[in-house]
């Protein structure tokens, strides 16, 4: 079934299979076309609105209210008047809290715990203000099959409701100064931020580049996930991210790009981070991939994100526990953890039999950090006289 605020909001019968077919008729609009805004959720504009308002007798206002689709007029038309509509709705939001059961821990070690069970249920018996970083990585509503047998295949409406729901307790979860990252596509992360915007401070919309290499036909390639990162306050109790090495021709080593005669004042740990992650490769091989059945989060993606918001014996939370790429990395980096997967934990758990590989891995990852060149390439570099930190400086920048 689909999403129906639009056709309830005009008063047709969602279960009469008749009913959109004699609307498009009478308004003379397409039945695809009224469909889509049904399915969609999505306002009518132009002449379709003008029609369907006229015939149904329903204002494009009270059309935007029954849809829930808000503009900011009516916002704050809302607040104006919030003490009356809150004595209207009191009954309908504010529901008597139930005792809920917390999940079961499954696994423990000297820095973090792992449950097995709803995360819902588990934040329920978190305190308030306890938590200094949070990665959130849900099932994308993409109709996938997990190894929990979660729902992947919720209405629109449905799984933005959900999304909110834990997204209000990672919020009441964070520390001030607290960081939160969502990992998300595009789809979900355009609306989920309208609600994350109203109650932490946005830092970034990070694009990590990530292609499948999958056939699409009728709309551009997707190639990028969503990281969005927020604070909760001001700004983030920490924010020390990486510099990464310049870019360079992986053959002959010399520049891709020109710095305009300003190589003198190039940073000789390397080049800021920017928004948007090129290097962040699918765990594809089965060398590396920990979880049988579903996708996986890089190592080197959360190494960075660690290394970036967070501080040794910081408190780190994932409510999405998955192939446990968050716990080990926080094991790894001597974070303190907390973390829930509804699903089998099996596959976490040799994960931290054989934690000594993935820290050596980490290492290596690490080695090419905060450089403006690697050991290998500044080598070559010197050999074929091509500039360095060093020649630049000693040459007042103008050495090729």
């Amino acid at each position: 079934m689909s999403h129906s605020d639009f056709f309830e909001a005009l008063g047709i019968n969602v279960k009469d299979k008749f009913a959109a077919k004699r609307l498009a008729d009478a308004v003379g609009i397409p039945v695809q076309r009224l469909r889509h805004y049904n399915d969609s959720n999505t306002l009518p504009s132009g002449g379709d609105l003008d029609r369907i308002c006229s015939l149904s007798g329903v204002s494009p206002y009270e059309l935007m209210l029954k849809m829930g689709v808000l503009d900011r007029r009516i916002l704050k038309a809302l607040r104006s008047n919030a003490t009356e509509i809150l004595d209207l709705i009191r009954d309908d939001i504010e529901q008597p809290e139930n005792f809920i059961k917390p999940p079961p821990m499954v696994f423990e070690t000297n820095f973090g715990r792992l449950y097995q069970g709803d995360c819902m249920a588990l934040m329920h018996h978190m305190e308030n203000d306890s938590v200094d970083m949070i990665f959130a990585d849900p099932p994308f509503n993409l109709k996938k099959i997990y190894p929990s047998g979660v729902n992947d295949d919720l209405h629109d409406e449905q799984y933005l409701e959900w999304c909110e729901r834990w997204a209000a307790e990672c919020v009441r979860l964070l520390k001030p100064g607290g960081s939160l990252f969502l990992w998300n596509i595009p789809k979900w992360n355009t609306q989920i931020s309208a609600y994350l915007n109203a109650r932490l401070t946005f830092r970034h919309w990070i694009a990590v580049d990530i292609k499948y290499t999958l056939p699409i036909s009728g709309r551009l390639y997707p190639s990028h996930y969503a990281l969005l990162y927020y604070c909760k306050g001001e700004k983030p109790k920490a924010f020390h991210p990486d510099r990464l090495p310049m870019e360079i021709c992986p053959v002959c080593k010399a520049d891709l790009r020109d710095y305009g005669g300003y190589k003198d004042k190039m940073n000789p740990r390397g080049v800021n981070l920017a928004d948007v992650w090129t290097d962040i490769t699918p765990v594809r091989h089965s060398k590396y991939k920990k979880r049988k059945g579903a996708n996986e989060l890089s190592i080197k993606l959360m190494d960075r994100i660690v290394e970036m918001a967070s501080d040794e014996g910081d408190l780190i939370f994932d409510p999405f526990g998955g192939s446990g790429t968050t716990y080990v990395v926080a094991e790894i980096k001597r974070r303190r953890w907390i973390g829930i997967e509804l699903g089998p934990v099996e596959d976490i758990l040799s994960r931290f039999e054989e934690i000594s590989v993935e820290a050596d891995l980490i290492e290596k990852i690490r080695h090419n950090y905060n450089c403006l060149f690697t050991a290998d390439n500044l080598s070559v570099r010197r050999e074929q006289g091509l500039w360095t930190c060093e020649s630049v400086r000693q040459t007042g920048g103008n050495r090729h």
